[in-house]
Parts: C-alpha cells; sequence; structure tokens
C-alpha cells in the first residue's frame, strides 16, 4: 500500500538566475578588493611621507639646467686686466689664459660688435655712430662693457679685459662700478723689440699663414718670393702706437697700483706664459672665499 505522505514545509522561494549571478560577482569582486589591500599593506614604502612627526625629504640641489645649485659655495673666477703696447704678445698670452683659467676673454672691438649684432640698447646707439663714420663716444665704451661685465657667464667664470681699459676715465669708472681687478697684468717689451718684432713680419698671400724673417723664417725660396708686408708694418706707425700707449699707461698703472703685476714681455714666449701662470696663481690665492 501506498504510504500516505504528509504535508511537505513551505519552501522559501528560489531567487531568479540572473539575480544570483549577481551576487556571485559582487562578492568575487568584494574578495579581490581584500586581497588588494593586503597587498597594498605589505608593499614597502619607496620614501619618506609627511605627516606627524615626519619631515618632508630636502628639496633637490639640482637646478632647472640639472646642474648642482650654485647659489651656495660657488667661487666666481679671476677677474684680469692685460696690457701692453702693441705686438707686445698680449693675443698670444691670452689664448693661454683664457684656456689654463676658464675666463671670459673680451676686448672692447669684440663687445661692440657682439651688441651692435645683438640689437641691445646700447649697441643700437653704437651702431648710429659707427654708420656714421664716427668714433663711439668713451662713455658708451665704457656702459657697454659694464653691461657685458654683469652677465652670468662672466659673473660666475670670472673675466680677462684685453686691452681695456686704456685711459684713467675708464679704470676709474669700472672701479665706480665696482667691477675691481685681482690682477692688472701689465706685458712689458721695449720700443726697439717691438719695431723689430713688427716690421719683420710678412705673411703669405696663399695660405694666410705668418711668418717673421728672423724668428720664423719661411721653409723655402718659394714662399719667400711670394710673402708680402702689411702697409702699417712699418717703423713709423709702431713707434707712433708705442708713444700713444705711453702716454696713458701711467694712468693705468696709478689706477691700479695694489693689484699691478709686470711681466718682462722680450723674453722667449714660454717663459712669459710661465711667468704669468705663475702670477695668476698667486692672484688666484689671495682672492677672499665666497661667502
Amino acid at each position: 500500500h501506498a504510504r500516505r505522505q504528509g504535508p511537505r514545509e513551505a519552501q522559501p522561494p528560489r531567487a531568479p538566475q540572473t539575480t544570483r549571478r549577481a551576487m556571485r560577482a559582487l562578492a568575487f569582486l568584494a574578495l579581490v578588493g581584500a586581497a588588494a589591500a593586503v597587498m597594498h599593506h605589505r608593499r614597502p614604502r619607496v620614501g619618506p611621507r609627511a605627516g606627524p612627526g615626519l619631515r618632508p625629504p630636502p628639496p633637490s640641489r639640482l637646478g632647472a639646467a640639472g646642474g648642482e645649485d650654485q647659489a651656495e659655495g660657488s667661487a666666481s673666477g679671476l677677474k684680469i686686466i692685460i696690457a701692453g703696447a702693441p705686438a707686445a704678445g698680449k693675443g698670444t698670452q691670452c689664448e693661454f689664459i683664457k684656456e689654463e683659467f676658464d675666463v671670459v676673454h673680451l676686448s672692447t672691438g669684440d663687445t661692440l660688435r657682439a651688441a651692435v649684432k645683438e640689437g641691445s640698447e646700447l649697441g643700437l646707439k653704437a651702431k648710429d655712430y659707427m654708420e656714421a663714420g664716427a668714433l663711439v663716444p668713451d662713455e658708451l665704451i665704457i656702459d657697454l662693457v659694464k653691461e657685458r661685465l654683469s652677465q652670468p657667464d662672466c659673473q660666475e667664470r670670472g673675466w680677462l679685459l684685453d686691452g681695456f681699459p686704456r685711459t684713467r676715465a675708464q679704470a676709474e669708472a669700472l672701479q665706480a662700478a665696482g667691477l675691481t681687478p685681482d690682477c692688472c697684468l701689465l706685458v712689458d717689451v721695449p720700443e726697439e723689440i717691438l719695431v723689430e718684432r713688427v716690421t719683420g713680419r710678412r705673411t703669405d698671400p696663399e695660405t694666410g699663414r705668418i711668418y717673421h724673417l728672423t724668428f720664423s723664417p719661411p721653409e723655402d725660396d718659394d714662399i719667400a718670393a711670394r710673402l708680402v708686408q702689411r702697409k702699417d708694418d712699418t717703423a713709423e706707425v709702431v713707434r707712433k702706437r708705442f708713444a700713444d700707449f705711453q702716454a696713458h699707461i701711467q694712468s693705468i698703472k696709478d689706477v691700479y697700483a695694489d693689484r699691478l703685476v709686470t711681466v718682462d714681455g722680450a723674453r722667449p714666449r714660454q717663459e712669459v706664459t710661465d711667468d704669468i701662470r705663475t702670477k695668476l696663481e698667486v692672484a688666484k690665492g689671495d682672492k677672499p672665499a665666497a661667502a
């Protein structure tokens, strides 16, 4: 006989299939989130974070250009004036000084041409005089030099003024602007040696090479036959330029008496170079340390 079954207990209604899938997805996402939180907690910190009792890391000392910040402990380079009569050998020694001491080499001619090319306010003023065939006034030359010496490369590396100042007014204007050299080099060469140096100079028009009939003669007769002499390489011109130099050099010596160094420029070139190196090293050692 079939057993009679009693009434079944009521079963709760089953959720629709889509609802069950959504619930399983939410549970999975919760599990993933918990695992991520654990991994983040275990991850080592790269650096300290600012917070109570913690200081932020110090700012980098690298500047915008990637170099070390020079605002602290940077020492400016040597400030040098070199003087000498035409043909005294300043050009050769300036090349050595520029390379050896990494200073900015400046001559008034180069400074004037650069200002005109850049179109600065002072350069445009100078251009007006030059185009009119007039001499650029002394005051304008002084302002151009002062402006150039105030630029960052001169402030950081130091400078070498080649043949400037030439007069007391120019020297005193630099002093008044606080542009005082660490050393004033005077390359001293007697007049007769200057005459010999200049009058013996010859140029090869084919190569542009400069010879001297006594000190560096041409290699053969063919080269010697084509050498030419500049029109202003004469004894008369040399003596006039030497007289002009002597008329003003005493004023320069007076202004820079406490930092004037005289070098015998009549000696062989290397001896002059070695002497200048020694004297500038002394001047460099005497410079006060940068604040």
